[in-house]
């Protein structure tokens, strides 16, 4: 058992004969190939497996496990890489077993807690939470209510999470506050519940958790929500009604992932004495993940870094170059064994600095100062300044009027399919057994507070004010791609997006000017308008995206950028969907 970094770490290893080592091997398994395939560090996993390939006198029989994955024949292509054996989905009869669902509304964490030390009491359970400083929060709670409680997140020493995981699988009166670390691989003996604060963002992750539960005879797989407000209850019916129809996220797998290629080619120059451009080459066009590549733009990019220094040539070899070494050559270079950075966090303070908690690395970087508003510690906040140098983000409370709905600001992006289905739970009037009074009651006053916004979608937006709010329910990435298609059409308009809708603001706004922006919206030559999109990418806000940012030339950090944040194809398809014509009239 092992993972890509430790294979990486033998690979470039001078001490380890790699050929001797893996010139006998046959087999390879991938657990959970699902949250791997169309990451960084699935890319990094078949890089270090074609490598490994090379030196193995067989060609590696490959065989990956999922029990989340929509589009398997994909993920079976990616994991075939260059083997030449014959390859095929194995995907057994399940007998269907039985499932207890209960989504809850608690007014905020101390009750949630509280409820959740109830429901735990005298059981051993998994708490699963979506950031570490709710994970937190609620297990002080907790265990001021009596239950034994153990944390376990990424910020928690790898010791004290160890222990955590030793002292649960022996209790039977416990429960683990976690974030995802928790949801894959780690076997911590049998569970009574798995418990959730507030949604996951995925069916994938909803399944992976509750499927932590249910392995005994007799029991069935459970999970309990417990959510804070709306939004979050809503996303919860979303996801298990997904979930009932057979439906989980497809895996979009990168053919062009510029951050684990620029990656690759540090840990092959960093290997034994370099390596030569054309083996490097042969190497890595063989990997999936790097076969939307040409070999012109890995020329290109290699003729960057050779004058960045961050790579140089010595007698017709590539090796660590200057740059790289400064910034990776740490604890003799165990910074470049991984893709991904040791999470980040930053304190959030008020202007009179008064410490209100932490937020991640992640959900900062998609912050614009004065303009995004965020849910910490139960209050919403405006953001002020982002101090990157102190790791700190200034706020102050947010006015009345700008606090988060449910189709507030959220950390993460949502896929169109979550957020389609939650607008049509809106405009039914169906009854789902699994709510709780309280949620049903809220599910009941979100439903009434839209009836004007879903029932139609002539109705999908609200003027007011001198602002205008358009509900589109499509999504964080496309609504991202339409504000900036909005801004095209009108630069004299603010636009901020959010997964549910987009928000404008600007001069002569009213509703039969943004009638007519919505029917531009619907014209093919603003979508196939090359230059427009490439200064769209010209013009996104430079996030960090990949510890290896640094050592990007500017073409290609736009195009990590744009392939994140925006869906130039999703919108054009959503926007053929949806009704504008009606919209627009």
């Amino acid at each position: 058992m092992t993972t890509p970094e430790s294979l990486e770490v033998m690979l470039i290893s001078p001490r380890l004969d790699a050929a001797r080592l893996f010139s006998d091997l046959r087999l390879v398994i991938i657990d959970e190939i699902h949250a791997l395939a169309g990451t960084d560090r699935g890319a990094h996993l078949m890089s270090v497996i074609e490598r490994v390939a090379r030196v193995s006198r067989h060609d590696l029989q490959r065989v990956g496990l999922s029990a989340a994955v929509g589009n398997p024949d994909a993920i079976l292509a990616w994991l075939a890489g260059t083997s030449r054996r014959g390859a095929r989905i194995v995907n057994p009869t399940r007998v269907p077993g039985r499932r207890q669902l209960l989504i809850c509304h608690r007014p905020d964490l101390i009750p949630l807690a509280q409820a959740a030390a109830h429901v735990g009491k005298g059981q051993k359970i998994l708490l699963f939470c979506q950031s570490r400083a709710t994970s937190e929060a609620v297990a002080e709670t907790m265990r001021r209510a009596g239950t034994a409680v153990f944390v376990h997140h990424s910020a928690v020493s790898r010791e004290e999470r160890a222990l955590a995981e030793e002292r649960f699988h022996h209790g039977s009166d416990a429960c683990i506050v976690c974030t995802s670390t928790l949801e894959l691989g780690i076997d911590v003996g049998d569970l009574d519940r798995v418990l959730q604060a507030e949604a996951p963002d995925t069916v994938s992750a909803f399944l992976q958790r509750m499927g932590r539960t249910g392995r005994r005879a007799g029991q069935a797989a459970n999970m309990t929500f417990f959510c804070t407000c709306a939004e979050s209850v809503l996303q919860s019916i979303a996801l298990v009604e997904l979930a009932k129809s057979g439906w989980v996220e497809s895996v979009v797998v990168d053919r062009r992932c510029w951050p684990v290629l620029i990656h690759q080619l540090l840990a092959l120059a960093l290997a034994t004495d370099g390596v030569t451009v054309d083996d490097a080459w042969a190497q890595l066009s063989r990997v999936p993940d790097f076969q939307g590549i040409q070999r012109e733009e890995f020329d290109r990019l290699l003729d960057w870094m050779l004058r960045d220094q961050s790579l140089r040539l010595a007698s017709g070899r590539l090796v660590l170059g200057p740059k790289s070494e400064r910034l990776f050559g740490r604890r003799n270079f165990m910074e470049l064994y991984a893709v991904f950075e040791s999470p980040q966090t930053y304190q959030v303070q008020t202007t009179a600095g008064e410490p209100l908690g932490t937020l991640s690395q992640t959900f900062v970087d998609r912050l614009v100062e004065e303009v995004s508003c965020f849910l910490l510690g139960g209050r919403a906040w405006v953001t002020l300044r982002l101090e990157h140098q102190g790791r700190r983000v200034v706020v102050e409370r947010a006015p009345r009027g700008r606090e988060p709905s449910w189709g507030g600001f959220l950390p993460q992006f949502l896929g169109y399919e979550v957020c389609e289905r939650i607008r049509l739970i809106l405009a039914d009037g169906e009854v789902f057994g699994y709510l709780d009074s309280e949620a049903n009651k809220l599910l009941a006053s979100q439903r009434e507070a839209m009836l004007g916004v879903v029932g139609s979608d002539a109705d999908a937006f609200e003027a007011s004010d001198g602002e205008i709010r358009w509900w589109t329910f499509a999504g964080g990435r496309i609504n991202s791609t339409l504000r900036y298609a909005i801004q095209a059409i009108s630069e004299d308009w603010t636009v901020v997006p959010s997964n549910f809708w987009i928000r404008v603001r600007g001069k002569d706004l009213d509703a039969p000017a943004f009638r007519v922006c919505l029917k531009r919206l619907g014209e093919p030559m603003l979508w196939q308008d090359e230059a427009l999109w490439m200064d769209v990418a010209e013009s996104l806000p430079n996030y960090r995206m990949s510890k290896f940012q640094s050592l990007m030339p500017a073409w290609v950090e736009r195009e990590v950028l744009a392939r994140y944040l925006l869906d130039v194809q999703g919108a054009r398809h959503w926007l053929r969907a949806a009704d504008l014509g009606s919209v627009a009239a």
